[in-house]
């Protein structure tokens, strides 16, 4: 089969950090267009960001339509000096494959990138031997940072021009501890805000002169925190709301401070909504506030809805080509962060399946190359059913 280790260590040496392309899309660029892929680069722009560079691919022009979708940037390496080898050597140790990205994501790039190009071998260079059939890449270099000029403004670009996919492939680190036993089949949606409490400031001596927002804000906390959202529902766990801080702004001991604020994240299974979701926390904040406290929340913008792919013919592939290959039957699972498949999952059936996941983002960040092989042939094995 095609090298995915040399694949992805040309990627690896692309030091691709958010938001600079250091050369990764040209690597794959020139994969592609010698195996017939017709290959465009689209730079996207908006104010107060950085323009990021992305790529589409495809071959074949017709139904049914599989993408292979991910990210050549990275998050940054910290402490280069801390690495064992250098953060982007791309450099093998001990059957490891080394370097930011190794596993988030550029070798579940390179091994998509491997098994399609083997397959279009061993059949004449297109998709189906009766000419329909399409394969594509969907690569963004923004997924590590705010995510605004990447797959959700790359995937509108293609519906504008008449692209369709039927299925899609997301290649993110799925795997928790071995290959093949979890695919991500969706993941709750995110939702941050701010809960603000208005008090009014003055002299701590005279306590009657003023409002403390302080032990409101703490009631107002315990009060949102400990009544659960929901029970979960069949493929989610339950809903979480989570505060991440308490800030009043005052340095001061003798001061009564006029405002409290306190930040939060919810993780929000099917069970909500957006909509219904901030309306229900607001309606648990007008009761607990009664007539008293004075309060609201500011909520912050949020493009991470929740998705789910039900399991049915596609899942089924997947894990039959996962078993086959692994010998290990995954989990269909909806646990962990949010990744671009939200995005994905608006056009067609999104998975998430990739390498195993434990050194992403980490010092040392490494891939079992008999991992990238074993992915390399997982993807191969579903393009074969998937065109059989």
């Amino acid at each position: 089969m095609t090298d995915a280790l040399a694949i992805a260590r040309d990627l690896i040496r692309c030091p691709s950090v958010t938001p600079a392309d250091a050369g990764a899309l040209g690597v794959l660029a020139a994969l592609l267009k010698d195996a017939g892929f017709e290959v465009q680069r689209v730079t996207f722009s908006e104010a107060g960001t950085a323009d990021i560079d992305n790529l589409y691919a495809r071959i074949g022009r017709e139904a049914p339509h599989i993408t292979f979708a991910g990210h050549t940037d990275v998050v940054p390496p910290g402490d280069e000096s801390a690495w064992s080898l250098g953060a982007f050597s791309g450099e093998v140790k001990d059957g490891y494959l080394y370097g930011r990205g190794a596993v988030d994501m550029k070798g579940g790039i390179a091994c998509s990138v491997a098994a399609v190009l083997d397959y279009l071998r061993e059949h004449g260079g297109k998709p189906r031997e009766d000419g329909n059939g399409s394969i594509s890449f969907l690569i963004t270099g923004d997924e590590e940072d705010v995510s605004v000029n990447g797959t959700v403004k790359l995937l509108k670009w293609a519906a504008e021009r008449g692209e369709i996919f039927d299925h899609c492939v997301l290649g993110e680190p799925s795997n928790q501890e071995v290959m093949g036993d979890c695919i991500k089949i969706g993941r709750r949606g995110s939702q941050s805000g701010t809960l603000v409490v208005e008090g009014k400031q003055g002299h701590v001596a005279y306590p009657h002169r003023a409002a403390n927002p302080v032990p409101d804000i703490s009631r107002l906390i315990v009060a949102l925190s400990d009544e659960p959202l929901d029970q979960g529902s069949a493929q989610f766990q339950p809903s979480n709301l989570e505060f991440t801080s308490v800030d009043v702004g005052n340095s001061a001991s003798n001061v009564i401070p006029g405002t409290a604020r306190a930040k939060f994240n919810i993780r929000y299974n099917d069970c909500h909504t957006q909509e219904s979701l901030r309306a229900l926390v607001e309606e648990r904040l007008r009761t607990a506030c009664g007539n008293r406290i004075r309060a609201h929340i500011e909520w912050l913008p949020s493009n991470a809805n929740v998705f789910l792919t039900k399991p049915g013919s596609f899942t089924e592939l997947a894990v039959a080509a996962i078993e086959e290959a692994t010998g290990r039957k995954p989990e269909l699972s909806t646990s962990g962060g949010t990744s671009d498949a939200r995005f994905i999952s608006s056009y067609c059936p999104v998975i998430e399946f990739g390498l195993v996941g434990q050194t992403m983002h980490q010092i040392d960040e490494r891939a079992a190359v008999a991992d990238m092989e074993t992915l390399t042939k997982i993807y191969r094995g579903i393009l074969d059913q998937y065109f059989a």
